[in-house]
């Protein structure tokens, strides 16, 4: 019978892969606002297909954050303390970027606009590359001693295969905001996001096949779980085939899928080849924080569990409502400015 504690790191592997789904063709878009956007108007365009959703697409972060806390105070204490910069860069480029949405449109001049669209497409780049930095970092294993603690220096956080597992989950999410505009737009934006699309299937395939040729020397994701690793890889792989095919067809709607359904499988990979490990130490495996010491306690989860199993359709719901409601294409008629 599962354990409680595997049931919360299973639902904290649910949120993260639902925030990457979500905000990923968040942030996407706000990349493409400077790469496809050509005038203040198609900016406005791309800024206004995710206008309804990006902020509520990122409660799925914010619950991880809080289910972790919540269920694995000791994770959460080694984590958030021993990436605490890199998290205050991930909260400042959220700040920025939710500020500019609201700001940019509020005075009419060029270098107003244009300063705010910088701040958009920095504050979307930064927190893919920055949480693909630290999923990399964590999965090749952190100097965690017997006390929980992350005493790392800073190459442990920044190495070629850090670096490459940050820019890998950035051009993700580039590639699945194109995707996302293809289907939220009409003419020649459309036209100009699926071809851009296709440019960047290219360096995608070409960033994960590095990312995953560097696991295989640098973590254990093929020999701890391999079993279900190697053929979940071998899905993401197909996925994209897929999407290559589907966009050569301009069948949008499938090809995003695709993408979703592959960002949604690497999310998944890493989880499952972590678990029953939430936090790897390369010092030693005896300091390895795993869902059984670093979860609360039997009480404190089952009152957590009762709790969230209540109010997590009301909020499914609500999130599903919003997407239908909004579900049209953005052609620049009636736009939110």
């Amino acid at each position: 019978m599962m354990e409680l504690s595997e049931f919360w790191f299973i639902l904290v592997a649910v949120l993260f892969i639902g925030f990457f789904f979500l905000e990923g063709f968040d942030f996407g878009v706000g990349m493409s606002v400077r790469l496809l956007g050509r005038n203040d108007f198609e900016r406005r365009v791309l800024i206004n297909t995710i206008g309804p959703f990006w902020d509520a697409n990122e409660v799925w972060l914010l619950t991880a954050g809080g289910a972790i806390f919540a269920a694995f105070p000791h994770w959460y204490a080694t984590m958030f303390s021993g990436y605490y910069i890199p998290f205050v860069f991930v909260l400042l480029a959220l700040i920025g970027r939710g500020v500019a949405f609201e700001f940019r449109g509020k005075v009419n001049g060029v270098k107003w606009t244009n300063a705010w669209d910088w701040v958009i497409f920095f504050g979307s780049i930064m927190p893919p590359f920055l949480f693909g930095v630290l999923f990399s970092s964590i999965l090749r294993g952190m100097p965690i001693d017997e006390t929980m603690t992350l005493r790392a220096s800073f190459s442990d956080y920044v190495n070629v295969y850090t670096v490459t597992g940050g820019v890998t989950v950035t051009l993700l999410c580039l590639l699945h905001g194109l995707l996302f505009t293809t289907i939220k737009t009409v003419g020649d934006i459309q036209d100009r996001a699926r071809q851009l699309a296709g440019v960047m299937m290219f360096p995608v395939l070409v960033a994960l096949v590095t990312f995953v040729g560097l696991s295989y020397f640098e973590t254990d994701l093929f020999t701890f779980r391999g079993e279900a690793t190697i053929p979940m890889i071998g899905l993401i792989v197909v996925c994209y085939g897929l999407a290559i095919l589907f966009l050569k067809k301009n069948k949008d709607g499938w090809t995003f899928i695709m993408s979703g359904a592959g960002i949604a499988l690497t999310v998944a990979t890493i989880f499952v080849g972590l678990f029953p490990r939430v936090m790897i130490s390369s010092l030693d495996s005896l300091y390895n924080l795993t869902v059984y010491n670093a979860a609360s306690g039997n009480y404190s989860l089952k009152i957590m569990t009762y709790v969230s199993l209540t109010l997590l359709p009301f909020v499914l719901g609500y999130q599903i409502w919003s997407y239908y409601v909004f579900r049209k294409r953005v052609d620049g008629k009636d736009m939110i400015y």
